[in-house]
C-alpha cells in the first residue's frame, strides 16, 4: 500500500505513522510505503508519476470564506494538489483522508472534499488533529476495503 501525504504542523505525519504502526501490528503481511510531499519538494525532487494505487492524506489550511456560501483559498497544501494533478496520478488515487480542527465548523476537512470534487475520488474519512486510536482503526479498515476492491 502507498500513502501519500502532506504534513505541515506534524499532525498528518503523526497520524500516518500511527496508521503504519497499526498495519504493522495487525496486518504485517501488507507493506506500507509512504511519500511525504512536503519533504519531497523541500529536497528538490520533482513530482513522480504514479503507476499504482495510493491513498492521499491532507490537512485543512484555508484562508477566507466560511465553507458554506462564500469563497475560501487553500494555502500551504497545494503541493499535494499539484502532485495529484500531474499526468495520470489522479486516476490512481483510491481516495483521500482529511484532517482538521472541528473549531473551524463548516471548514472542517473542507480541502479533502474540494479535492474529491476536483479529481473524482472519494473522501474515505476524516479525523481531528492527530486522530484518536478509534480513528486509526476505523480508517485502516476502510483503507483495507478500498484496496481489496482493486485487488
Amino acid at each position: 500500500m502507498k500513502f501519500v501525504y502532506i504534513s505541515l504542523s506534524g499532525n498528518t505525519k503523526a497520524f500516518v505513522d500511527k496508521l503504519r504502526g497499526y498495519f504493522a501490528a495487525h496486518y504485517s503481511q501488507i507493506p506500507i510505503e509512504t511519500l511525504d510531499v512536503k519533504e519531497m519538494v523541500k529536497s528538490g525532487q520533482s513530482y513522480p508519476d504514479f503507476d499504482e494505487p495510493y491513498i492521499a492524506f491532507l490537512p485543512t489550511y484555508l484562508e477566507g470564506g466560511n465553507g458554506v456560501d462564500n469563497g475560501d483559498q487553500e494555502i500551504l497544501t497545494t503541493d499535494l494538489r499539484h502532485l495529484i494533478a500531474k499526468g495520470n496520478n489522479a486516476q490512481y488515487c483510491l481516495g483521500i483522508v482529511g484532517s482538521g480542527n472541528r473549531n473551524f465548523n463548516n471548514q472542517f476537512c473542507l480541502t479533502a472534499y474540494q479535492y474529491s470534487n476536483q479529481f473524482g475520488f472519494p473522501v474515505l474519512d476524516t479525523y481531528e488533529m492527530r486522530g484518536l486510536s478509534a480513528d486509526v482503526e476505523r480508517i485502516a479498515e476502510k483503507i483495507l476495503q478500498v484496496y481489496g476492491a482493486v485487488s
